[in-house]
């Protein structure tokens, strides 16, 4: 019996760059299944018509992507695993066109911004779109003169827009950090993750003993941060990653320890660790 095809859920339109996040961890030959927003893509995972979903939580330059942390607490999925992508822009053009043709640049406010230096010393004019990979598609469908976009290489290939330039962002260090997320949990890996969510309770010193469960059994936290709760102002969830997996002695004890001091305790997930990336200067267009 041939086993079910993956497919995976992101948010966009094809040629995002979650959808290279989706190529980059399942490999150029992977289904995807655009989705409106993240909320739909959590559905559509939930509801079986995806097996995994690329959900972004955080870019080394902008910060957390505040709706993923929420909807991990909504939903019972599970992270599967962290994907690191280096968001490298493009400008893009229909074809024929040269880069001395250009005078008006489209892309979401944010591309806009971390090109913003290349936008000016060239001297373009930034025209904010809704999307990166839509401002693609739009162009390709409806041309307009002096007009390129900024957007992903992928969204050049699929819309068959012609690449001007590549690797035009002002800082090269830009990353951003993905969960798959799914149903169930992933074996332990030789690196593993973990990410959890919790309260603490309303007394002085109750953030020190929570963490204290951490810190008496040498596990190191890779990221802590607050969050307000909605349904109680004034109060916060604090979301944490740390090293190791829930199968280790140390790791079980720690989050039981957690569990007895915290209000609420969610595990968001156990997960084979990503590599990280380190401080490039390259700019270099990539392989055709």
């Amino acid at each position: 019996m041939a086993e079910e095809p993956i497919i995976v859920a992101f948010q966009g339109v094809h040629g995002a760059y979650s959808e290279e996040a989706c190529r980059q961890h399942f490999g150029e030959d992977v289904q995807t299944l655009p989705c409106e927003s993240f909320e739909e893509l959590f559905r559509a995972v939930e509801s079986r018509r995806a097996t995994y979903g690329m959900q972004p939580v955080e870019n080394s330059l902008a910060g957390t992507v505040a709706d993923a942390y929420e909807l991990l607490m909504q939903y019972d999925l599970r992270v599967q695993a962290e994907v690191i992508l280096h968001v490298r822009h493009a400008l893009l053009a229909p074809q024929g066109t040269k880069l001395s043709d250009v005078r008006y640049v489209r892309s979401h406010p944010q591309a806009l911004a971390q090109c913003g230096r290349y936008l000016k010393r060239r001297g373009f004019q930034a025209i904010p779109h809704f999307d990166t990979a839509g401002s693609a598609r739009d162009l390709a469908a409806n041309p307009e003169p002096h007009t390129a976009c900024i957007a992903s290489a992928l969204a050049g290939k699929l819309y068959g827009l012609e690449q001007l330039d590549y690797g035009i962002e002002d800082e090269t260090f830009n990353y951003t950090r993905f969960f798959v997320v799914g149903l169930g949990d992933p074996p332990p890996a030789e690196r593993s993750k973990t990410s959890v969510v919790f309260a603490v309770r309303d007394k002085p010193g109750a953030l020190h003993e929570c963490l204290g469960a951490f810190a008496t059994r040498g596990i190191n936290l890779t990221k802590i941060e607050s969050r307000p709760r909605r349904n109680k102002p004034w109060q916060y969830f604090f979301y944490t990653d740390f090293e190791g997996h829930v199968s280790e002695p140390r790791v079980e004890a720690a989050l039981m320890d957690l569990m007895r001091r915290a209000a609420l305790l969610k595990l968001l997930g156990s997960y084979p660790a990503a590599q990280q990336p380190h401080a490039t200067t390259s700019n270099a267009a990539p392989d055709e």
